[in-house]
């Protein structure tokens, strides 16, 4: 490998410039967020930077506030390939405008979208129900698992974003006076499982999800509107705030994820980076491999080898020819 490259340099020109680039890239720490579009994304992007760029790659379990905490304060860890900017977008902004933290590719080339969902077939029942306000006037069709006199909304697990938006909003609606508890689903398996649990009684289920997902792909579910306009500076404000005192009725955001980076790694990346600026995917080939994900039971990793020896069509385009082979070459 010294020979190689030491022959590079000699030969001058752009491959010197590849092989120092790619040398200079290092050891980079990953984080792979604790849902699965996130977790194969960091496995994507751990085996293209390793196998083609000749990164070492450290992946850490990562969640959205505390990740972004680490890498703010800390500079670690070096990237987010999956970071959803609506809980944090001020002090993202400002951190981008500081210098510590860089905002690279829209991973989710169609967005993402957030919102409280209901069962297609408890829609096409009651097709009274368009809005959350509506469904909170019926608590006993969304029956709370610990206390069926009470309906229930589902909450995100703890750490994620949406567990501060989806506690305010269930505060402005008042929905603890509707009969309505606030259920904690301890995990993501937890909030997939209630889901699938749902379908399976052909029981009503009420909360937050989000797409794309494997989840959202099998199951037929309903947005509900929350009747009113997207009020982003109130968003900001209260809404994304934990604990926020006087919450008011809102609707999410269009969301958008991004990768996030840490300047100090951009600084050495080198061409990585410019990897790292050209990926992204749509939801529908992100459902898709989640979809295979489910089905065969797979690791993120599975998931991440089985979108780079079944969609070359996509991914190659991200990386350089020469790259693309050493990746195929590793497979």
């Amino acid at each position: 490998m010294k020979k190689l490259l030491a022959s590079a340099v000699f030969a001058g020109g752009l491959y010197a410039f590849a092989g120092a680039a790619y040398a200079d890239c290092g050891t980079v720490s990953i984080a792979e967020m604790n849902w699965a579009s996130a977790g194969v994304a960091a496995n994507v992007d751990k085996i293209i930077l390793e196998k083609g760029y000749g990164c070492s790659v450290e992946l850490v379990t990562g969640d959205t506030m505390p990740t972004f905490t680490s890498m703010n304060e800390k500079g670690q860890p070096d990237m987010a390939p999956e970071f959803w900017v609506n809980a944090v977008r001020t002090p993202l902004d400002k951190a981008a405008a500081e210098g510590r933290l860089v905002i690279a590719a829209e991973i989710l080339a169609d967005g993402a979208v957030e919102g409280w969902w209901i069962p297609k077939f408890l829609a096409d029942a009651h097709p009274d129900i368009k809005t959350v306000q509506q469904a909170l006037q019926h608590p006993d069709l969304f029956p709370a698992p610990e206390d069926k006199s009470k309906g229930a909304v589902t909450n995100c697990p703890a750490g994620w974003n949406c567990q501060v938006s989806t506690a305010n909003l269930y505060k402005a609606l008042g929905a603890k006076d509707k009969n309505f508890e606030l259920v904690d689903t301890g995990s993501a398996a937890g909030l997939d499982g209630s889901i699938a649990n749902a379908f399976e009684k052909k029981t009503g289920w009420l909360g937050y999800y989000w797409a794309p997902t494997a989840i959202l792909g099998k199951y037929e579910m309903v947005k509900l509107s929350f009747d009113v306009q997207h009020d982003k500076a109130d968003w900001d404000a209260c809404t994304a705030v934990p604990d926020c005192p006087n919450p008011k009725v809102n609707s999410y955001p269009t969301s958008q994820a991004y990768t996030v980076v840490t300047k100090k790694f951009a600084d050495k990346a080198g061409v990585a980076m410019d990897y790292i600026k050209a990926r992204k995917w749509g939801n529908a080939t992100v459902n898709g491999i989640l979809a295979w994900q489910t089905d065969n039971q797979g690791t993120n990793e599975d998931a991440a080898k089985h979108f780079l020896e079944t969609m070359p069509e996509v991914w190659t385009k991200w990386v350089s020819a020469d790259v693309a082979e050493k990746v195929k070459a590793s497979l």
